[in-house]
């Protein structure tokens, strides 16, 4: 395999004429520059340089190799410069997936922060569930991904570092005209008896497992009514009558006329918002610089929380 540092040499050596000029601009001696014009002539088999009264010319080998040359030194060039660009973030790209409650609430935060930090590097949202998220992460075709964890178990052994950004309280959306929809406040065991809305994905999505797990310890097992995933959709369902259910925080950037949402007795349960980026893999200037910037709209996301259901 050809050396590039002898394939520069012995380009300088066809710019400059001869193999004093080429070794004072590579600051080499002569001698150093003769020895890898000799090595380079080895490699390839054949005389690339011929020396005569007024210098140095090319053979037809040597000016073809030259040719060669002057693209791989100026691609590798161009890759250096991209790569310090990346190192400095005033270049590359970051690919960050999101489910639809974060990616309505923290993502846009997070990325207009992050622009304005660094407007040099393209950034993309992915839309995309947990479970699909992880799958992009294994991939390679997200950098960093928004997930849900439940906030008593450790973070699994999955292969993924997860970084907290914000816990995301969980409240209760009830018709307008419910009964107890002029409480501040509801304790689960009040509704026991009402028909709920769950998430269709079943006890291991994490927002069904924190639901699930606030019925078990208000004593009741809820009777569900209908499942469905989408917030937005279950605001409707309330509204319909079909039920109550629980929503998170995130959720309720949106918050219909007919529904009404209600703080959870006495406090609230809630779900925890992580970043993660595969463990142990690497992690590019730009996705550092991202969960920095996830963290700290987590942070101001705590600090702004309107406090939706404490409204009478």
């Amino acid at each position: 395999m050809l050396d590039v540092r002898r394939l520069r040499v012995l380009r300088e050596v066809a710019v400059r004429g001869s193999f004093s000029a080429a070794a004072e601009a590579l600051h080499f001696t002569q001698s150093a520059v003769s020895q890898q014009i000799a090595t380079l002539e080895r490699e390839t088999g054949m005389r690339l340089v011929e020396r005569n009264a007024r210098g140095v010319r090319l053979t037809e080998g040597g000016e073809a190799l030259v040719r060669h040359a002057d693209v791989i030194l100026n691609r590798l060039a161009d890759a250096e410069a991209e790569l310090e660009a990346i190192a400095g973030l005033c270049g590359g790209r970051l690919r960050l997936a999101s489910f639809a409650t974060a990616g309505a609430t923290i993502a846009p935060r997070a990325i207009a922060r992050f622009r304005e930090l660094h407007p040099s590097v393209a950034i993309s949202l992915v839309p995309a569930e947990p479970d699909q998220a992880m799958d992009m992460l294994r991939a390679g075709e997200v950098d960093v991904a928004l997930l849900i964890q439940t906030p008593w178990e450790p973070a699994p052994d999955d292969g993924f570092d997860r970084l907290p950004i914000v816990a995301d309280p969980m409240f209760i959306c009830l018709p307008e005209h419910h009964p107890k929809a002029g409480k501040a406040r509801l304790r689960l065991e009040d509704l026991a008896d009402e028909p709920w809305l769950l998430g269709a994905s079943g006890s291991a999505c994490p927002d069904n497992a924190i639901f699930l797990r606030a019925c078990e310890k208000a004593g009741f097992e809820p009777q569900v009514s209908f499942n469905s995933d989408d917030y937005l959709a279950n605001q409707g369902f309330v509204a319909a009558g079909m039920g109550v259910c629980f929503i998170p925080d995130l959720a309720l950037i949106s918050v219909r006329d007919d529904v009404v949402i209600r703080a959870i007795a006495p406090k609230p349960f809630s779900r925890l918002i992580v970043a993660a980026t595969l463990a142990g893999g690497y992690r590019s200037p730009a996705a550092l610089a991202m969960l920095d910037v996830l963290a700290e709209a987590g942070r101001s996301f705590q600090g702004d929380r309107r406090e939706l259901a404490l409204a009478s």
